[in-house]
């Protein structure tokens, strides 16, 4: 049976920066936890970022570009956290390979899981969540 990675924030964990969840009610995510093909992360925390931790967005650039380098992750407080974002998204990649995981539902806008949006200090954290 084939895995499915998951935000954890989405399964109700109150792993977001503040301490929070996005919980969402969807009849896929219930059947998928019955059939234990859910695996479950929070990229953030996977790379040592504390709960609570301050907001985070990505700076001059998109997630590609944090990878590449030319961009980077910088909290509302001004602190640096591209090291730690990067090493959660080396410990998914790492986890999906292990498990063989072709799906993912992940919070969107988040700076660590979003796909086609990600926070960049304009939209309201929090309230952009889809499942594709």
């Amino acid at each position: 049976m084939e895995k499915v990675l998951v935000s954890a924030c989405l399964l109700g964990r109150p792993v977001r920066y503040n301490g929070k969840s996005l919980t969402v009610d969807s009849q896929y995510l219930d059947k998928w936890q019955r059939q234990g093909r859910l695996v479950a992360i929070c990229p953030e925390m996977e790379g040592g970022l504390p709960v609570p931790r301050a907001a985070a967005e990505i700076v001059d650039g998109q997630a590609g570009d944090v990878v590449d380098g030319t961009a980077e992750v910088i909290t509302i407080a001004g602190e640096n956290v591209t090291a730690p974002f990067m090493s959660g998204a080396e410990k998914v990649l790492s986890l999906c390979r292990q498990h063989h995981i072709k799906m993912a539902v992940l919070a969107e806008g988040s700076p660590s899981c979003g796909s086609s949006e990600v926070y960049d200090g304009s939209l309201v954290v929090g309230q952009n969540c889809y499942i594709a």
